[in-house]
C-alpha cells in the first residue's frame, strides 16, 4: 500500500514540479545549445553516447546546461550514478560514496560515476578526500560550478579532468526552449513575445522558462492570453552573474580598462555599470581609473590624472549611489582623452635597466656635497646650478654608464611634445 501511495504522490510531484524541471532534456537529442562542446562530431558527444566518459568538470552561469548534461549521463551510463552537492556533504559522504565504488567495482565489475554539484564549495580537505579515488580511475568525477575552478578547485583535482566552459545560451537558443515550454503548457506566444522572454532571460534555460512559467499563471489568473506586461513583470530584475573574487570580477574589469585604452566611452559607462549593479566596490573602480590616467594617458593630458584622482576622493566622500555619476565621468573623460603609453614605457624601461645592471651610482657632480670632507671626494665637482647658469639644461645627468638613454619617448600625443631625436649631452 505504501509503495501505491508513493507512486501516486511521485505523479503527482511531477506535475506540480516547475516547467523548468518538468522540461529538463533527457537525451543529447533533446539538448539545446553548447555546440563548442556538444557539437556532433566533439570528443564530449561521442564519450557520453558511447559512455566512456572521464573525469570532467563543467563550469559556466547558472541555466546553461551543467546539471542537465551530468544527468543525461546517468541516464546513458551503465556505471552506478551518485550524486552529491558541495553546499551539504561532508567528507564523511565522500568516503561512503569511495566505499560504495569499491563494492561495485568488486562485486559486480561496474564502475562509479559521481555528479558533484557546486564543486567549488568543497574545501581542501573535502577535494583531497576525493583525489585518490578519482585519480585511481575508482570514481568518475562530473563536477558542476557556476565559478570558475582554477579559482576554487586545487590544481591536483584540475590535472585530472577535463574542463569544459559552457556559455550562456543565445537568444536563438532561448527562442527553441520558449516555444518548448509554451506547448507544454498549452499556452500560444507570438513570435514577438518568444523573442521578449528570450531577451529577458539573461542567457539562462531556467530563466526563461521561469518567466514563461510566471507569466502564464498571471496570465490563466486573469483569464487572458500571454501578454508583455505579465513577461515584464515576471521578469523583473534580470540575473546578474557576477563572482566578485573569480574570472567575472577579472573579465569586467578588463574590459572596464580596454573600452576606455580604445576610446569607447559608451562601452567603458556599461562596463562600469554592470560592476555597480553586481555590487563591485567602487574603490576597486576608482582605483583602477586612477592607474589608467597614468598608464594609458599620462602627459598626453595631465589632468586625467586630477580628474581620477577627484572620482576617487568622491567614493570615500559621497559614497554610493550618488558617486556612480562621477565615476561614469571620470570615465566617459579617460576614454575621450589622447593616449600615451610613454609614462608607463619610461618607468618599466628604467627599472629593467636597475634589474639588469643593479642601480648605478650618480656622477660626482650629482653626489651629495653637504657634509664634511664631501669636497676632498669630489662630490658636486662640475656641477651647474641651471638657475643661473643654462648650460646646467644641457647637461646629462644619467650615471656615466647609461649616457644617453632615453626613457622618456614622448609621442606628439596631446599635451606631450613631440618626439626628440637622440642627442649626445656633455
Amino acid at each position: 500500500m505504501s509503495d501505491l501511495f508513493a507512486d501516486a504522490a511521485a505523479k503527482r510531484l511531477e506535475s506540480l514540479a516547475p516547467l523548468a524541471y518538468r522540461l529538463r532534456p533527457r537525451t543529447l537529442e533533446e539538448f539545446v545549445g553548447q555546440e563548442q562542446v556538444l557539437g556532433t562530431d566533439s570528443a564530449l558527444r561521442k564519450a557520453i553516447a558511447e559512455d566512456r566518459v572521464g573525469s570532467m568538470i563543467l563550469f559556466g552561469p547558472p541555466g546553461t546546461g551543467k546539471t542537465t548534461l551530468a544527468r543525461i549521463v546517468a541516464e546513458i551510463t551503465g556505471a552506478a550514478f551518485e550524486e552529491l552537492s558541495a553546499v551539504s556533504a561532508s567528507v564523511a559522504d565522500v568516503r561512503g560514496v569511495i566505499a560504495r565504488a569499491k563494492d561495485n567495482l568488486g562485486a559486480h565489475g561496474k564502475r562509479t560515476i559521481l555528479f558533484l554539484d557546486e564543486i567549488h564549495r568543497f574545501n581542501r580537505g573535502q577535494q583531497d578526500a576525493l583525489l585518490p579515488a578519482v585519480e585511481a580511475r575508482l570514481i568518475t568525477l562530473i563536477g558542476a560550478t557556476t565559478e570558475n575552478p582554477y579559482f576554487q578547485v586545487n590544481s591536483a583535482l584540475l590535472s585530472r579532468c577535463q574542463l569544459y566552459a559552457l556559455e550562456p545560451l543565445s537568444q536563438q537558443e532561448l527562442e527553441v526552449i520558449t516555444r518548448r515550454g509554451a506547448a507544454e503548457l498549452k499556452q500560444e506566444l507570438t513570435d514577438e513575445l518568444v523573442g521578449l522572454i528570450a531577451q529577458k532571460a539573461g542567457g539562462d534555460a531556467r530563466n526563461a522558462l521561469n518567466i514563461l512559467d510566471l507569466a502564464a499563471e498571471t496570465a490563466t489568473s486573469e483569464k487572458k492570453k500571454i501578454e508583455a506586461r505579465q513577461i515584464e513583470d515576471a521578469s523583473s530584475k534580470r540575473p546578474l552573474v557576477y563572482d566578485r573574487a573569480g574570472d567575472a570580477h577579472f573579465d569586467f574589469a578588463s574590459a572596464f580598462i580596454k573600452s576606455m585604452r580604445g576610446g569607447d566611452a559608451d562601452a567603458a559607462v556599461y562596463y562600469l555599470a554592470s560592476m555597480i549593479e553586481a555590487g563591485e566596490d567602487p574603490r576597486f573602480m576608482a582605483r583602477r581609473m586612477v592607474i589608467f590616467a597614468s598608464e594609458d594617458i599620462g602627459l598626453a593630458d595631465p589632468r586625467a590624472l586630477q580628474v581620477a584622482v577627484a572620482a576617487a576622493d568622491a567614493v570615500e566622500y559621497v559614497g554610493l549611489p550618488e558617486v556612480q555619476l562621477n565615476l561614469a565621468e571620470a570615465a566617459i573623460y579617460l576614454s575621450l582623452a589622447p593616449k600615451s603609453n610613454a609614462v608607463k614605457t619610461a618607468i618599466f624601461s628604467a627599472r629593467e635597466d636597475v634589474r639588469e645592471r643593479g642601480n648605478v651610482r650618480p656622477p660626482k657632480m650629482l653626489r651629495g656635497s653637504g657634509y664634511r670632507g664631501a669636497k676632498a671626494l669630489g662630490s658636486g665637482e662640475g656641477y651647474i646650478y641651471p638657475h643661473d647658469d643654462k648650460r646646467g639644461f644641457e647637461l646629462d645627468y644619467l650615471p656615466e654608464e647609461m649616457r644617453g638613454k632615453r626613457y622618456w619617448q614622448p609621442k606628439g600625443v596631446g599635451e606631450e611634445p613631440e618626439p626628440d631625436p637622440p642627442k649626445a649631452k656633455g
